[in-house]
């Protein structure tokens, strides 16, 4: 645990704290840089964010990605990657990358999956073959990965689930955390890597409080929460919030995986959290949907033949100052390639935009205002 502590105080720093608000303003130091908070991290699952250039990436200063561990053990391989000297060499980035253990993926891809106190044993959702994976083994990768950040494994429960079962995820979720951190400790780095624990519970805030405190008696680099949009209200999304924070330490970095709306991440700022991450961007953009300040837009739609308006008239990204919602839309109804890559990168932008937007309003002290402001214009059922 001294190890973990002592070194917390010169990696992760407050700037400024709201005043009205629990939104932060902080810094978070690397082996590959500097990360500002609160952050929107790209996913990219296979090593690449879908339908977005790395060199684009840069150049909207994107600060950190995310990749995934299941993922890549299944393709293209562990050695594959050592071969190339870690994860950042193979896909050719040189900024900070976290990577999640993949139990998420475990738990909702496998077609078969046992779990015991030991690890888990599943299937590949590509061919089927069987795998086992403890939590010594994904530390294990992620060391071979060589991520800036990294996640232990832990057991995800669905919404709604009982409560037996949420204990048992959280008492398994944190006998892992102890063996990833002893592992983890154990080894020798060649660049320091970071180490989050992940808080579970489902909606049983008594369980969340629970999981709080035993992994803060454990000892990691940051704190993430876990288990949340996975079908559950948003009410008890901001529930579990409220629930959980308060027994997070404030000198540590604190990450909602998964998280997916604007809405949901200006609202979650301010209740203390600071990074966040999501497919939505990529995901809707390759479906037609596209992100404005007054909500989503679906392009596909009929209404944007003759439009030729920018996807967002108030957003200043290359695609709206050069493009039209008409020619977008035509581009997906003729099936072509550049019409996701336009609504991809838009939607990057838009949430990459509103993460600079949300630290200046913080550091302004004037983050109340700003959320308020944000979540009156955008509307989250379009």
């Amino acid at each position: 645990m001294t190890r973990l502590i002592d070194r917390q105080s010169k990696l992760f720093k407050v700037l400024k704290t709201s005043k009205d608000t629990r939104a932060r303003l902080s810094i978070l130091q690397t082996a590959h840089g500097e990360i500002r908070l609160p952050v929107f991290m790209p996913v990219g699952t296979n090593a690449t964010v879908k339908a977005i250039f790395h060199e684009d990436l840069e150049k909207l200063n994107t600060d950190v990605i995310l990749a995934n561990t299941y993922h890549l053990f299944l393709r293209p391989g562990m050695e594959i990657i050592k071969e190339a000297g870690g994860l950042h060499k193979f896909m050719s980035w040189d900024k900070p990358i976290l990577t999640d253990s993949g139990g998420y993926q475990v738990f909702s891809l496998s077609k078969m999956r046992k779990v015991l106190d030991e690890g888990v044993e599943f299937q590949s959702h590509l061919d089927g073959t069987t795998y086992f994976f403890s939590p010594e083994d994904i530390m294990r990768m992620e060391g071979i990965l060589g991520s800036d950040i990294i996640m232990p494994l832990d057991e995800c429960v669905g919404y709604p689930c009982k409560r037996k079962e949420a204990q048992i995820a959280c008492a398994r979720t944190t006998l892992w955390a102890k063996k990833a951190r002893e592992y983890f400790l154990a080894q020798e780095q060649k660049d320091r890597q970071l180490l989050f624990g992940i808080v579970q519970g489902a909606t049983f805030w008594d369980l969340r409080r629970q999981s709080a405190q035993e992994l803060v008696d454990i000892g990691f680099d940051g704190y993430a929460i876990g288990g949340l949009s996975v079908g559950e209200p948003d009410e008890l999304l901001q529930e579990a919030l409220g629930h959980t924070e308060p027994f997070l330490p404030g000198g540590h970095p604190r990450y909602l995986m998964g998280l997916g709306m604007p809405d949901q991440i200006v609202k979650a700022v301010g209740e203390g959290m600071d990074m966040f991450d999501t497919v939505v961007p990529t995901r809707y953009g390759r479906y037609g949907s596209v992100f404005t300040k007054e909500g989503r837009v679906i392009i596909r739609n009929g209404e944007f033949s003759r439009d030729q308006k920018p996807l967002d008239p108030a957003c200043d990204c290359f695609v709206c100052k050069k493009y039209t919602r008409s020619y977008i839309r035509h581009l997906f109804n003729s099936h072509e390639i550049l019409g996701l890559q336009l609504a991809s990168y838009h939607n990057i932008y838009f949430y990459l935009k509103l993460m600079e937007r949300i630290r200046q309003a913080i550091g302004e002290d004037r983050y109340r205002e700003f959320q308020k402001e944000f979540c009156t214009c955008y509307n989250s059922t379009s």
